[in-house]
């Protein structure tokens, strides 16, 4: 089977636009592909974290991946700082990279801007040079191909460029990933401003519906989500972007076509009674699972270091590939 592979940060709460635009195709691609899932630790490090919380945050993560399907029989689910070859292969790559890619990736530009203006103004070194890291991760395990969306297409293209400079000049060593484009899922925005994304790093959760939210703030939520005042029912996003988001959502969790779905609604409190009830249907034998892992963090940890020998074994390999192609000594 083709290999495919893809990470989460374990910063914020995984929250429903994760789950359907990412970790629902983790689960459904299982038994078609050979795959590999990281919660990227390293990552995180990019910004200051509080040590206690990333911790917590990282072993939550790992949870709600398990309660949504992820089967470590059939996948292989670790951390990544539990496989010491990522930042290994990071610095090899690094010292492949040129420096005008790395100053062109947007998401540092953005996410540089926001660290100046926040309330250290420090922008690490690393949140320059991770798009090496994520490389890494990509190439470590011979991965075929790399699920993505809009925001991660850059990211991609410099896995590919420095995949294909380092087998230039040192010889065939890197599979050159390809862009894997999961089955058109809906596109998940805010309750409160639908123009954007829903987001862990949004200024409040009220436009946010988390995996781990208790049932009646789901309710509220999508009661209080913006509509408009026209009081008619119909996908129309540029028009109408909050009730085109609530059939997204509601089309998302039922596997409906939203425009389809808003001929059944004549009001918008129905619609959002209906999405609210979706929702929670959807999610709530998610939470259950939750709680149990929750419960035995232990039984968590113990398959996280399953997960993370079986990818060392691949990684160890292609390391060791690129070494004796660089000419570093066994």
């Amino acid at each position: 089977m083709s290999r495919v592979f893809s990470g989460i940060q374990p910063t914020g709460s995984t929250h429903l636009g994760n789950y359907l635009g990412a970790v629902r195709n983790w689960v459904d691609m299982q038994d078609s592909y050979d795959t590999i899932y990281c919660v990227v630790d390293l990552h995180a490090l990019t910004v200051q974290q509080d040590p206690a919380e990333l911790r917590a945050s990282t072993l939550r993560v790992a949870q709600v991946l398990l309660a949504a399907g992820i089967d470590p029989d059939r996948a292989t689910l670790f951390v990544q700082s539990h496989v010491h070859e990522h930042p290994e292969l990071s610095w090899m790559l690094e010292c492949n990279a040129a420096f005008g890619d790395l100053r062109r990736m947007t998401q540092f530009k953005d996410k540089s801007d926001q660290a100046e203006s926040g309330s250290s103004g420090f922008v690490s070194a690393g949140l320059f040079t991770y798009p090496a890291l994520m490389a890494a991760d990509i190439l470590l395990y011979d991965t075929d191909a790399v699920p993505v969306g809009d925001d991660q297409r850059q990211h991609l293209e410099f896995t590919r460029d420095v995949a294909e400079r380092f087998n230039n000049r040192y010889g065939d060593t890197f599979v050159v990933p390809e862009a894997f484009i999961p089955p058109a899922g809906a596109r998940i925005m805010d309750l409160q401003h639908p123009t954007n994304k829903m987001s862990k790093s949004a200024d409040t959760d009220s436009g946010t519906i988390l995996l781990l939210d208790d049932m009646k703030k789901i309710e509220k939520k999508i009661k209080r989500a913006v509509t408009d005042t026209d009081g008619e029912v119909r996908f129309d996003v540029a028009e109408k972007p909050g009730v085109s988001n609530l059939l997204s959502i509601l089309g998302a969790v039922t596997d409906q076509d939203p425009t389809e779905l808003a001929s059944g609604f004549e009001q918008y409190g129905p619609l959002k009674a209906a999405t609210a009830e979706a929702i929670i249907e959807r999610i709530r034998p998610i939470q259950e699972r939750f709680r149990e892992f929750e419960a035995d963090p232990a039984e968590t940890e113990r398959l996280l270091a399953i997960g993370a020998e079986k990818a060392q074994q691949k990684a160890a390999e292609v390391l060791a590939r690129a070494k004796n192609n660089l000419g570093l000594l066994p």
